[in-house]
């Protein structure tokens, strides 16, 4: 497939991380064209302090290197595809600041380029976080596609910012035209959120979770991980525990509540989720050892070393639908538990992941099912 992008600085050569020949998923999109040309057409200013929020693989940083800008993302991935991306175009280390969710915002803005994510919660949190270092003269231009963009994301450029409008759609994209408004009277961040989680579920019925905006399903407990607290496996002893896309990390803490002399891994390649899976088990007083990682799944993880992969993975990669990151995390827990170790997944009934578990374990158990979920075990001989 075509892997060069077209900017008004040159061809790039663009890949997702990890690489994967194999992908047939860009690692940029129209939308991301459109503000480059956009910016490069209205001689937009790129002087001052340029920052980008929600660059999906680094697309926009990396035609933009020349300015020094400053990339803020939730993804792990995403991180990791950027510097390979600015390594490949010859950007040296440091040219671009590569910041986190969670790491703390530039003092001043004075161009903010903003991908606007999938999740609401995310782009009002930082919004809101980005707010105090936006001035008059900012310049703030959003990008996505047409079934990204809605009334509710304008909504909240306007409540938090300032006065703001779309353009014409260019092939199925749209940008955001904002004029910040300092004076602006601005809500208070309601991230990160805890609620105390319903009865009946196990170990954690009752107690707090805490989630920071983004995670999936951020205000309730979700009917797939619901259902997997009611189903997960009786282990006791000192076991390492692997919570693998942990989200909130309601599962790992489930896991570290029953059997205290667990070792208990939470990973995730959101730094959003993984400051919320260890808010969750903080708040919880849990006893024991847990460890908060955030990563390309398992990797890193030495072979042989995991008893317990338990696992919810994800089925869509931004507004793609791909079965590719269920497959690394299968394969990645296959390669760190020991003989004997078992991978413990729910899923929807329709994604069939037993053929995948009996392709790659030689093996795979029904332990629960509904008519919309599943919970499959298999065990590594």
């Amino acid at each position: 497939m075509n892997d060069r992008m077209t900017t008004p600085w040159g061809e790039l050569a663009l890949t997702r991380f990890p690489e994967d020949p194999r992908e047939r998923l860009r690692a940029w999109d129209s939308s991301d064209e459109y503000l480059l040309r956009h910016l490069a057409e209205r001689e937009v200013p790129l002087s001052g302090t340029v920052v980008v929020v929600g660059d999906r693989w680094g697309a926009l940083v990396t035609a933009l290197a020349a300015h020094g800008p400053a990339q803020i993302t939730d993804s792990y991935l995403a991180q990791e595809a950027t510097r390979a991306n600015l390594a490949r175009h010859g950007v040296e280390p440091g040219t671009v600041q590569l910041r986190t969710t969670q790491d703390a915002p530039p003092e001043r803005v004075d161009v903010l380029l903003v991908r606007v994510p999938k999740s609401l919660a995310l782009l009002e949190d930082q919004l809101l976080r980005l707010a105090p270092a936006v001035h008059e003269g900012t310049v703030v231009v959003g990008t996505g596609m047409v079934k990204e963009i809605h009334t509710s994301t304008l909504q909240l450029f306007e409540r938090i910012l300032g006065p703001t409008r779309t353009s014409l759609a260019e092939r199925k994209a749209r940008l955001i035209f904002c004029t910040p408004e300092p004076s602006v009277a601005r809500p208070a961040n309601p991230w990160p959120y805890a609620y105390d989680l319903p009865d009946g579920i196990g170990p954690v019925s009752g107690r707090t979770v805490v989630n920071h905006a983004g995670v999936f399903c951020a205000d309730r407990l979700d009917i797939g991980t619901r259902f997997f607290l009611g189903h997960l496996p009786d282990s006791k002893g000192g076991r390492r525990v692997v919570d693998l896309g942990c989200g909130n990390g309601v599962v790992g803490t489930a896991m570290a509540l029953a059997n205290p002399d667990a070792e208990v891994l939470f990973v995730d390649e959101s730094f959003q989720a993984v400051a919320s899976a260890e808010a969750t088990y903080r708040a919880n007083g849990v006893p024991g050892h847990a460890e908060f990682r955030v990563g390309d799944g398992l990797a890193g993880v030495p072979a042989g070393s995991v008893d317990l992969v338990l696992n919810n993975p994800p089925f869509h990669s931004h507004q793609a639908t791909t079965d590719s990151t269920a497959w690394r995390m299968f394969t990645g827990a296959r390669r760190a538990l020991r003989p004997g170790g078992e991978l413990w997944v729910v899923g929807n009934r329709h994604l069939g992941y037993h053929v995948k578990l009996r392709r790659l374990f030689g093996n795979s158990q029904l332990v629960a099912g509904d008519p919309k979920f599943v919970v499959l075990r298999a065990v590594k001989r």
